[in-house]
């Protein structure tokens, strides 16, 4: 996403929702709005210098064009790390805290996987961040940050932030207890008198920065200690329910075990390669488990998207029908695994494809349905490669290459939990699966050169 005068479209993305929500709401009390730059990139590693500066200088000269303003809106994802910025959007925020001076407004929405640092926090007046995992509530918390900001400026509220700090590291998806009952127990702290937004950010492990780590917002009305209190008192229940929040992770001959020992009933297995998601900055390349599918003569299996720009360009080239050997996967490094040499047919290709996602469409780029084994879809081996670096958010990302999911007995999919939304529906099970590749979920082997605190599980007890 690049975009500038909020031109969005009719068709914004994730990130530019909260953005278009904000804008729609102001226009309707009649308020000025004047609107910067909005860009974001599927992650990876550190954002070069240059890049991060340019951005950043250019959202600093549309504020500065825009002074004087009564308040500052901004959407982040709070986990950016830049060369020479280990908090670059902690950076953004105090340069335009500087630029506003101390009595403008400043609210942002966070994504829950953002770091929550201290200068995020010193920087702005009022942050509400995301409560579920998958996102399915972005559009939900803009209406909130927006509800806020208008109390804010009415004078009917005066926002204050506390902060704890859990200590922890770790991946907690929403859609199973005890994260359910957490977040419900937010949803009900916000209905105390005093209490205007409670949020829990689970922080993004992969991020070498010191502040890393899952950490209690609670944003009160002119009461500082009261917030606290409610922090420090869900923080303690993260902490007593760490066993439980991270998901149960198989290995890959665990899970092709359990879907093949299961009779096909119409409804596909679902198999998250968690360590291979493009969302977390793994490349999208890995083959581990396809290697495994096809070493154990398996079949009625599904990969998309797997990221090979070279096998997509070359299958368009080729055409529908064509049957000839190509190697597939295995691209960026000795974490996608070796690339696969396979005879394949290419079944379907498609341009500019999309699946849905958090209320938005996202890109799928140009997608090929290579068949690598089998002639039915029952005993087939089926990949899609794309040339667009993106993770699995629905089963679209699979019927936009002309495959019907429910025909297989199990699904590959490259994310970690914001396919769950998509394909829980249609899923006879999910299962987690600990594939090797580059965000592995073994917190306690991330190799961190810049994070010098105790976190678990890297340590049993970071609070002593």
């Amino acid at each position: 996403m690049l975009v500038r005068g909020g031109k969005h479209g009719d068709k914004p993305s994730l990130f530019g929702l909260p953005l278009v929500i904000w804008r729609e709401r102001a226009k309707a009390l009649q308020w000025e709005v004047i609107e910067g730059l909005a860009a974001f990139a599927t992650p990876a590693g550190d954002t070069t210098r240059g890049t991060y500066e340019a951005l950043r200088d250019e959202i600093l000269a549309d504020l500065r064009a825009a002074m004087p303003v009564d308040a500052v809106l901004l959407n982040l994802h709070g986990a950016m790390i830049a060369d020479g910025y280990p908090d670059a959007e902690g950076d953004l925020l105090a340069q335009v805290r500087e630029l506003v001076g101390p009595d403008v407004l400043i609210a942002c929405e966070l994504d829950l996987h953002c770091h929550l640092t201290g200068l995020k926090v010193a920087s702005a007046d009022l942050m509400v961040i995301f409560k579920e995992y998958p996102h399915v509530d972005v559009a939900e918390r803009a209406q909130e940050v927006f509800d806020l900001v208008v109390r804010t400026l009415a004078g009917e509220v005066h926002p204050v932030m506390s902060v704890h700090d859990c200590g922890m590291l770790g991946v907690y998806p929403t859609t199973r207890e005890p994260m359910i009952s957490i977040v419900a127990r937010m949803q009900a702290l916000e209905k105390e008198p005093g209490v205007l937004s409670v949020s829990l950010a689970h922080g993004f492990p992969w991020g070498d920065t010191p502040e890393v780590g899952t950490r209690v917002l609670v944003v009160t009305d002119r009461d500082e200690q009261k917030g606290l209190d409610i922090a420090r008192d869900l923080g303690q229940q993260v902490w007593d329910s760490r066993f439980a929040i991270v998901p149960p992770f198989v290995g890959i001959d665990e899970a092709l075990d359990h879907v093949m020992a299961q009779a096909p009933d119409g409804r596909p297995f679902v198999l998250a390669d968690t360590a291979d998601n493009p969302g977390i900055g793994s490349p999208g390349d890995s083959t581990f488990m396809l290697h495994r599918v096809l070493e154990r003569g398996l079949g009625g299996i599904a990969l998309s998207p797997l990221w090979d720009p070279v096998a997509t360009a070359v299958a368009f080239d080729a055409g529908v029908g064509a049957r000839f050997a190509m190697r597939i996967g295995g691209k960026l490094g000795p974490a996608s695994g070796d690339p696969i040499d396979v005879q394949i047919e290419v079944k379907a290709l498609v341009q500019r494809a999309r699946q849905p996602f958090g209320g938005t469409m996202a890109s799928l780029g140009d997608l090929a349905w290579l068949r690598i084994a089998g002639d039915s879809d029952d005993n087939a081996v089926d990949v899609v490669v794309n040339n667009y670096r993106v993770q699995s958010f629905h089963p679209d990302c699979f019927r936009a290459a002309g495959i019907d999911p429910s025909r297989y007995r199990a699904l590959i999919v490259k994310s970690t939990q914001h396919f769950h939304a998509g394909f829980a529906p249609i899923a006879r099970e999910i299962l987690y699966v600990s594939a090797p590749g580059s965000a592995s979920m073994d917190m306690t082997g991330l190799p961190y050169r810049n994070v010098t605190r105790a976190l678990w599980p890297r340590v049993s007890d970071p609070h002593q």
